[in-house]
């Protein structure tokens, strides 16, 4: 079973980030990246609709037999991986918002947010930031539009970059100094808001981390893949492929799934 893919899915091309991050670290394990840019995005949809398309995905990849499964999308993470762990008997990857890191490491008592809807109203994220981020001042922000623009092919766009501007401005007036980025299509907008934000301010993501509890949950479960051998890559879409291969290595190969 060692042998066996990681599924991988997200909302929509956002979560190719968190897979860089998990080939980077297992780069022997094989892959399947399902994204479901056409339900794209899930922040701004109910519990009940997060829940059955999260279900879907997991059930597509079951069947090409995927031995763990990487909810690579906070929204999906936030509102639905209980239901997905209490239902499948395969191992659930969440991931959420690294608000805590931020909150402990922060000198001006200050960080900035920027999530989904669907992420920011969510009771998980609601009980993290509650249990370390009450001492400070926490600068929410909907990401609106962005995922939108990320997933029509608009990353470097005149409207991405007004976007910004508009939801980064309160936060720089209230002098954050840590901005968490809590959508896996965000990390794709690091190098305009390093641009656009103070220099003393760091920006975190989740990725890293989730590839570290990805490799730990499969050692611990004996499910590491044992073989030498380049792990690889399956990756569909029933959106635009050309979308998420823009964003991968060239080499990717990306397939239309309508479903």
């Amino acid at each position: 079973m060692s042998k066996q893919p990681i599924g991988i899915f997200d909302s929509g091309v956002g979560g190719t980030s968190i897979w860089k991050e998990i080939q980077t670290l297992l780069p022997y394990e094989n892959t399947i990246y399902l994204a479901d840019s056409a339900h794209a995005p899930y922040g701004t949809k109910s519990t009940d609709a997060i829940i059955e398309l999260s279900i879907k995905n997991t059930e597509y990849l079951i069947k090409q037999g995927c031995k763990l499964i990487v909810v690579a999308c906070n929204t999906a993470t936030t509102n639905a991986i209980n239901t997905l762990r209490n239902t499948y008997n395969i191992p659930f990857i969440g991931i959420e918002p690294a608000i805590k890191p931020a909150a402990l490491n922060t000198k001006t008592n200050a960080v900035g947010i920027l999530a989904t809807k669907g992420t920011l109203s969510s009771a998980l994220f609601s009980k993290t930031s509650n249990l370390f981020a009450n001492h400070i001042t926490v600068i929410e922000q909907e990401g609106n539009g962005i995922v939108e623009l990320i997933e029509n092919g608009k990353l470097h766009s005149k409207d991405m970059r007004s976007l910004l501007e508009l939801y980064l401005t309160p936060m720089i007036d209230a002098h954050i100094d840590y901005l968490v980025l809590g959508c896996t299509h965000y990390p794709y907008l690091m190098p305009l808001l390093v641009d656009l934000l103070p220099s003393n301010v760091k920006i975190i993501d989740s990725g890293e981390a989730v590839a570290k509890q990805t490799k730990s949950v499969l050692g611990k479960t004996n499910l590491l893949n044992s073989t030498l051998e380049i792990g690889e890559h399956a990756f569909f879409t029933n959106g635009n492929p050309s979308i998420m291969t823009s964003l991968l290595n060239p080499e990717c190969h990306v397939e239309y799934l309508d479903f």
